[in-house]
């Protein structure tokens, strides 16, 4: 859901001088197979030693995060607008981030997920662009 979310805000990013990118804990064939079933066109890295993931200290969850509250919204959330689980990537329990860099490696925006399904808005991305752009 949230790859869809990015992937509908891409014209808006760009009209901004953004570029979009997603970093995946997989490998070439999985990331294959998520680029086709996502129809993203932006760039996919690959992550397989987890060391983007290492370097920023992501989190991972454990089986408990699946009763979390807020996790059971946001599967029933996304259920409901048509999204799907994908395949499982190398490490099912590691959280994710969403960030905002901005010309000379600079932090505009981050988000650190707490549990599955707590991804930043994209909106709040955004908004940090058109904060950033217009302060510059």
């Amino acid at each position: 859901m949230h790859v869809a979310q990015l992937r509908e805000h891409e014209p808006a990013l760009q009209k901004l001088g953004a570029r979009l990118a997603v970093v995946g804990l997989s490998d070439r064939e999985h990331a294959r197979k998520f680029r086709d079933e996502t129809g993203i066109a932006f760039p996919l890295l690959i992550d397989e030693e987890r060391l983007a993931y290492g370097a920023i200290d992501l989190r991972k969850a454990n089986i408990f995060h699946l009763l979390w509250p807020a996790n059971v919204v946001a599967r029933r959330r996304a259920r409901a607008a048509g999204f799907r689980q994908h395949r499982m990537g190398k490490d099912p329990f590691q959280l994710g981030g969403s960030f905002v860099f901005g010309p000379g490696n600079v932090d505009i925006y981050s988000h650190v997920s707490k549990t599955f399904g707590d991804n930043a808005p994209a909106e709040a991305m955004l908004a940090a662009i058109r904060s950033f752009t217009v302060g510059s």
